[in-house]
């Protein structure tokens, strides 16, 4: 099956050529004709599958369609709600390179940057928001956005907004918006709670879904590497050293365990960056652009940047510490292996986290083979250790729900911190 079988218009097949794709990923072809026609979705599928092609093709060839004569600020027609900034980065990018050559205008709104280029734009007036939930609220709240003609909402990783703690703020926005329009909602796990608001966002949704439940993509190979905790980071720079990697992204269940072995890796004299919550968002752009280019051969990230990056044939993601939730290891390897390349997950596991890995084991559904790298065989005299730190700072594979103190973008906290802004300032933007 090819782009053009799908009904779409030829500017949008021009962009999709010139991206360089030929044949549509299967959530493509399964979403994209019910969307056309204006069908309400839910949608189930792992990173990495050309989700975000699947809703933003069929919604710049409907907002096409019923464009209409703008006396005034052009409405906001379309709303696509994101969990956080690097996503929301992502899909303003795709809606930017799917709509090239249509006369349809976008604007990308999150925290961490000023607000007033937001504000100017938004005056100005655009078809397209991307946001996410806490600024969204901010521009509603200055007036400098009218989200009354809406027609199409997306509701990107709604799981994961969920996670954080947007759920209030997702109700707000959802009072702001028209009671008839076309709802698409993607998640990649359905959980009770997700399945109570699809139902209310939701009128005879076509259901789609490509990909089992909380499984690991078939195109990643997994492996685990027992190893003493103290000897990780030297397994790690050695790893890295020894197959020559040039771009691997690093998984750390804290911010300051990210802070901690990117320092280390670059006293090693490899290339490295950290991108976590606790960064500004110009730090976390930068970090994630020299990635990119190559500039820098290791990424250290909290679980923040989860489902948030995109980056094309990324061939390593490497678990330093394993999740304590077990959904959270599905989406860390699924950033690698994408959009039908191959890629390697490895995790270094400690005597500390073997319930973690059985957890993880259970959830997919089989045993990920174990490597123990010569001379990094593990002390057998080393007892467990509880592992009290990570998501929501919860014991071993307890889930914590999360908070409305987590608003910014990050995992929430136990305790307050000192000198903690005020509820409008704290907000996840």
């Amino acid at each position: 099956m090819s782009f053009e079988s799908l009904g779409l218009r030829a500017e949008l097949l021009r962009a999709v050529s010139e991206k360089g794709y030929s044949e549509p990923t299967p959530i493509q072809k399964q979403a994209i004709p019910p969307i056309l026609e204006g069908l309400d979705l839910l949608g189930g599928a792992q990173t990495g599958t050309g989700k975000t092609a699947g809703f933003t093709l069929p919604m710049l060839q409907r907002l096409m369609a019923t464009e209409k004569p703008v006396q005034g600020r052009r409405p906001v027609r379309a709303l696509i709600l994101t969990p956080t900034r690097e996503l929301a980065a992502q899909v303003a990018e795709s809606v930017v390179t799917y709509g090239r050559h249509l006369p349809l205008r976008s604007a990308v709104i999150f925290g961490g940057v000023s607000i007033n280029p937001q504000k100017q734009k938004l005056i100005k007036g655009v078809d397209i928001v991307v946001a996410t939930p806490g600024r969204l609220l901010d521009h509603v709240g200055q007036r400098s956005v009218d989200l009354s003609k809406v027609d199409i909402l997306v509701l990107d990783e709604a799981d994961r907004m969920l996670d954080m703690g947007f759920i209030h703020d997702i109700r707000k926005v959802l009072a702001l918006l028209p009671k008839e329009k076309q709802t698409l909602f993607f998640s990649a796990t359905f959980s009770d709670e997700i399945k109570k608001l699809a139902n209310v966002l939701l009128k005879s949704p076509v259901l789609i879904e490509v990909a089992r439940r909380n499984t690991a993509s078939e195109s990643v190979t997994q492996v685990v590497h027992p190893v003493d905790k103290g000897r990780k980071r030297e397994l790690l720079s050695m790893l890295i050293g020894r197959g020559n990697w040039k771009q691997v992204l690093v998984f750390t269940r804290t911010k300051h365990g990210a802070n901690k072995l990117t320092k280390q890796l670059i006293t090693d004299g490899i290339t490295a960056a950290a991108i976590h919550g606790n960064k500004s968002q110009g730090a976390r752009t930068k970090a994630l652009a020299d990635f990119k280019a190559g500039e820098v051969r290791v990424l250290v990230a909290t679980d923040i940047a989860a489902r948030g990056l995109d980056i094309e044939q990324l061939p390593h993601v490497v678990n330093f510490e394993l999740p304590n939730v077990a959904e959270d290891y599905v989406h860390r390897i699924g950033r690698t292996g994408r959009a039908g390349n191959e890629g390697e997950a490895m995790s270094l596991v400690c005597v500390d986290e073997l319930k973690l890995l059985k957890d993880i084991e259970r959830l997919i559904k089989r045993d990920i083979p174990k490597d123990i790298i010569s001379g990094f065989t593990p002390d057998p005299s080393i007892k467990p250790e509880p592992i009290q730190n990570g998501r929501g700072n919860q014991k071993q594979g307890a889930r914590k729900p999360a908070g409305r103190n987590n608003r910014n973008n990050q995992r929430p906290q136990s305790k307050a911190r000192p000198g903690n802004q005020s509820r409008t300032g704290n907000r996840a933007r």
